[in-house]
């Protein structure tokens, strides 16, 4: 973190949709020039004087002109902050050199990222200097992945306290979701799979479970990839298609934090779909729907989204299920009260970067997951600001 730095935070890609969406969270959570201190930044200085009156932001808010194909601008940003949360995707396209600022300039750096390729390229390139210069480097800080990696964590928490000690099984299990992933999420896998198709090292990288902790392969995983009946739950479960992002991201989490749950933790993440017959049927149409559920050809652009009521019609809930070695077990939940890709997500980041620059100073240099970094005081700050409720279950 870089203590000279004049504000907290600056939102980079302000002026596009779910940037904006920050921008507006932090003005009504925090203000301006209070105890956060923030600023908007982006391309063009006209677009984020637009966005800052339209989001009803203070004329004084700070505005900072910068651009991803001008390394001059990113690094004179990145000085000027402790953090910098960048909405600017798809990071394989536009997110190394602002990494690489932030990382030079000992600036903590935070994203949305699901590019599991990309980002264990960055751990490669830029994980000893960003220990050397203090700067922690989080990504992956919205619906990919903190409700599943601080799930996860909250799951073993419990079952510290409930069993004894953490499990080596845990299950995600998403149980009911309204509103669509972001247009950066679905940009993001058209990246990927361009990159896929020119470089085999990358398929390598999507296939392995453990492509996010380099030096270490843990168990075989389940493949998550057809539809098949819970045994546990009783009912059936379809392929999630957020599980290959975030089910690496908890592997990574389970890394930085020792092997905390083992070293023979096993993950994975479906949707529930029902019980018997129809169930079964539901769990198969999901199946075939694949990747078109980020939407396909009509899945909104980046800079793109849902209306106002759409976001706040939209919610998730997520199930977590762990299975001590004696067969006993431990249920959590995760819940958001907005769409999971913009609504619940801007919250989710903006809440990070706050907590990770006012609540966790202790956290040494590095490239973290938001959960390994930030544990219990994110939850907190989550349940208490952004809307997210961590429920133990019964059963």
């Amino acid at each position: 973190m870089n203590p000279k730095a004049e504000f907290d935070i600056i939102v980079y890609g302000a002026s596009g949709f779910t940037g904006r969406l920050v921008a507006e969270y932090l003005a009504k959570a925090y203000g301006v020039g209070g105890a956060v201190k923030w600023a908007m930044a982006g391309r063009s200085a006209e677009k984020l004087a637009a966005v800052r009156d339209e989001i009803g932001a203070p004329k004084e808010t700070p505005l900072v002109v910068a651009d991803a194909d001008d390394p001059a601008s990113l690094k004179a940003m990145a000085e000027r902050t402790k953090a910098v949360l960048t909405t600017v995707g798809p990071y394989q396209l536009y997110g190394e050199g602002l990494v690489a600022a932030c990382v030079a300039a000992g600036t903590d750096y935070l994203d949305l990222c699901g590019e599991p390729a990309w980002m264990r390229q960055m751990i490669d390139a830029y994980g000893a200097k960003a220990k050397e210069t203090g700067a922690r480097i989080v990504f992956s800080c919205g619906f990919d992945s903190i409700p599943f990696e601080l799930g996860v964590f909250f799951l073993q928490e419990t079952a510290k306290a409930r069993l004894g000690a953490p499990v080596p099984r845990a299950k995600g299990r998403v149980r009911k979701m309204q509103g669509g992933f972001s247009g950066g999420t679905a940009a993001s896998l058209k990246a990927t799979m361009a990159a896929a198709a020119k470089d085999p090292g990358v398929v390598a990288l999507l296939m392995n479970p453990f492509a996010l902790t380099p030096g270490f392969e843990g168990p075989a995983q389940p493949p998550g990839m057809t539809p098949e009946l819970d045994a546990d739950l009783g009912v059936w479960t379809a392929p999630f298609v957020m599980a290959p992002i975030n089910t690496r991201n908890v592997h990574r989490a389970n890394a930085l934090l020792g092997h905390a749950w083992g070293k023979d933790f096993v993950y994975d993440e479906m949707m529930l779909t029902g019980p018997g017959e129809q169930g079964e049927a539901m769990a198969k149409a999901v199946a075939q729907m694949g990747s078109s559920m980020l939407g396909g050809e009509n899945a909104p652009k980046p800079g793109e989204g849902p209306s106002k009521e759409e976001r706040e019609a939209g919610f998730y809930d997520v199930l977590f299920v762990g299975i001590a070695p004696d067969g006993r077990q431990v249920k959590v939940s995760v819940s958001g009260d907005k769409d999971p890709g913009y609504g619940s997500t801007s919250k989710m980041i903006a809440e990070a970067a706050v907590c990770l620059v006012k609540d966790a100073a202790e956290v040494p240099g590095g490239i973290w997951t938001p959960g390994a970094a930030m544990g219990n005081k994110l939850i907190a700050r989550l349940t208490g600001k952004a809307g997210l409720k961590f429920e133990v279950e019964a059963g």
